[in-house]
């Protein structure tokens, strides 16, 4: 019987793509995603990882889950020391406003400080491993003053300014007092903010907080003696505590928010462009601006 070559080339492809199927579903299955083709209700998981540079990323994923009627619950993953003021910010401005419509969960990881404590104060309940550090409520402004290297290899700098302010914090020059008592009210005010936020979320009392918020660092399980979060425990048991809060029943279905497709080569660019980027950033101590950033760190080794 000879073979109808239209259907044996339609039966091929039916089986490329059955195979295809099982394949993204295998890598999903290895890489803990395994819960992604699930249709019940579910809870969505947002990662917040590294320096918070930029808020847009992670807004357009809260916007996703705040529309999917599917997505009961939304756990924040933050695994950060902080970053920028204004993007920590706009992130905690966004999970409140998604709080108003779905149960919100934080889940520290190896650090969330700072600003990335900041975010974790707009969810109804945070948790920690025991040795999460967290805290670090503070802003701090770097600046590098280059003068005296400059006067050793005979380099002189010339400034024409339209304002005696204009520039301030200038690196060939040191601050006058004048200056550094504006750059400290800048500062005072930032600072301020971040109290107010704590004080209203977790609702500390002023004195309380005045008193542990100097930019300290604490453990999970410091922090939650000092009612900074709420309960100590993994991802897995943040997804479960938001499911239960979401009124689901059982084991929760888990998703992450949708990846954009992109080319083969505009990736490569990507992750070329993330890793000069990256190299960049760990050379640097800080920012420019003021930062909601935890210069400390730890680890068991």
């Amino acid at each position: 019987m000879r073979r109808h070559p239209v259907i044996f080339g339609i039966l091929l492809l039916f089986l490329v793509g059955v195979f295809f199927f099982l394949f993204v579903y295998g890598l999903n299955f290895m890489g803990g995603n395994r819960r992604v083709f699930a249709t019940g209700d579910k809870v969505g998981v947002v990662m917040i990882e590294g320096m918070i540079t930029d808020s847009q990323g992670v807004i357009e994923q809260l916007d996703e889950f705040s529309r999917d009627d599917s997505v009961k619950a939304v756990v924040l993953r933050i695994d950060s020391p902080g970053g920028g003021v204004a993007p920590s910010q706009e992130i905690y401005g966004a999970v409140v406003d998604l709080r108003k419509e779905k149960r919100v969960v934080a889940s520290m990881g190896s650090v969330a400080a700072s600003g990335g404590y900041l975010i974790a104060c707009a969810a109804d309940k945070i948790v920690a491993n025991p040795g999460t550090i967290t805290g670090s409520i503070s802003a701090v402004m770097h600046f590098a003053n280059a003068e005296e290297l400059l006067k050793k290899i005979g380099l002189k700098s010339s400034v024409i300014k339209s304002g005696k302010y204009k520039d301030i914090g200038s690196p060939v020059r040191a601050m006058t007092e004048e200056e550094k008592a504006l750059i400290q009210g800048l500062v005072d005010d930032i600072y301020e903010q971040f109290l107010e936020v704590v004080i209203r979320e977790r609702k500390i009392s002023p004195e309380k907080l005045s008193k542990i918020a100097d930019g300290r660092v604490f453990s999970g399980r410091q922090a939650q003696k000092l009612g900074l979060v709420d309960f100590l425990g993994d991802k897995g048991f943040a997804v479960r505590l938001a499911g239960k809060m979401s009124g689901i029943k059982g084991e929760p279905d888990v998703i992450y928010p949708k990846r954009s497709r992109i080319g083969f080569w505009e990736f490569i660019l990507q992750e070329m462009t993330s890793f000069f980027l990256g190299e960049y950033r760990v050379k640097e101590t800080g920012s420019y601006g003021v930062n909601y950033l935890s210069l400390q760190m730890a680890s068991f080794r």
